[in-house]
């Protein structure tokens, strides 16, 4: 069975997870919503 107090000693978060997050806030990204407004744009015109 699994000491789950003794796994999360050892557990050691990703160093790159901070770096990620940087790039995805440095990049302009389209969401859902972005995209349904363009699409409804389109159809419009």
């Amino acid at each position: 069975m699994l000491d789950f107090d003794e796994e999360l000693k050892k557990f050691k978060p990703s160093l790159d997870v901070e770096d990620i997050e940087d790039a995805v806030y440095q990049e302009d990204l389209f969401d859902v919503t972005d995209l349904l407004k363009q699409v409804m744009s389109q159809q419009t015109n």
